[in-house]
């Protein structure tokens, strides 16, 4: 398994943090409905560093750009085809050069570079990727994932994750594209509390769902409240014999409909619960929303301690 190295080296693997938080510090303006998506196609060398920042702190995986990048969502800004499908790719060339680049200073094994699967929430852009309330068709979803899948999986990533996933509607789907494209990946939820998704299915029924696709080679939470964590990975340790994640905001809150954040964000605090978290079983660990590589260096320091 991709995993299986990292793990069982340290046991752990640390994925790196937000990625939009960085654009946004270099002065990039992300209230666009492609959100980090649009600088693949403004300013691309600007994500390549980002990912380079975080391999500079030491993380065993790097996840693309590609969150936001669909084929429909580009050819609403007037691309054509095979432009959007250009675009989607360079995601992950982006991430796979951040990883050359690394290597040539720092010879060790490579790092693992995971093409990201946003929730179709995100493609509207409308906040329902914080409801997994779409009104679409099952079919409209497979669809809308089968060619991403697609378009992704030739890209040259190591393996696909999916991501802030609130409904189970779209994770049966993503399930059935794992299976039938047999491709490596993971499938994280966002979740609206400690029991269960955006979507009000518990995570019990999640980790159920996954756990006979071989594919599937992790799953657990991120985009979520860290408060919420210990409980959701103690569930999927319960209910999945697969690796568990646990990739969190940094405590702060989002408000999607003025597409804002307010509250605090506390390092230490976030460090001190992801050594709770690996106590409980998860294995895969990082940040997501609000999160920056000095925050997931101090977690990176802060696992190195834990002898399991």
């Amino acid at each position: 398994m991709l995993f299986t190295p990292f793990i069982d080296e340290k046991g752990y693997l640390l994925i790196d943090g937000g990625l939009a938080t960085e654009l946004e510090k270099m002065g990039h303006d992300l209230h666009h409905k492609l959100w980090s998506a649009k600088i693949l196609a403004d300013n691309p060398d600007a994500i390549r560093d980002v990912h380079l920042s975080y391999l500079e702190v030491g993380v065993d995986c790097i996840v693309s750009s590609s969150y936001q990048a669909s084929v429909r969502g580009f050819m609403e800004l007037g691309l054509s085809r095979q432009e959007a499908k250009q675009l989607i790719i360079k995601s992950v060339s982006l991430a796979t050069e951040a990883r050359a680049l690394y290597l040539e200073k720092h010879p060790k094994s490579p790092p693992l570079v995971a093409a990201s699967v946003g929730p179709y929430g995100a493609f509207l852009a409308d906040g329902s990727e914080y409801t997994g309330k779409y009104s679409v068709s099952t079919q409209e979803l497979y669809d809308f994932h089968k060619e991403r899948f697609q378009i992704l999986s030739e890209a040259g990533a190591d393996l696909l994750a999916c991501e802030t996933i609130p409904s189970f509607q779209e994770a049966m789907v993503l399930k059935q594209i794992f299976n039938e494209m047999e491709v490596d990946g993971w499938i994280s939820f966002s979740c609206k509390n400690s029991q269960c998704i955006h979507d009000g299915t518990s995570i019990k029924e999640c980790a159920l769902l996954l756990e006979d696709c071989p594919y599937i080679l992790a799953t657990g939470v991120n985009c979520s409240p860290p408060e919420y964590v210990l409980e959701i990975v103690k569930t999927f340790k319960t209910y999945s014999t697969k690796v568990v994640l646990a990739y969190p905001n940094s405590g702060e809150t989002y408000h999607a409909g003025n597409k804002s954040w307010s509250g605090n964000s506390d390092k230490e605090a976030f460090c001190e619960m992801a050594k709770v978290w690996r106590h409980a079983g998860a294995q895969i660990i990082g940040g997501c929303c609000r999160t920056s590589p000095d925050y997931i260096h101090a977690v990176g320091k802060e696992l190195e301690k834990i002898d399991l």
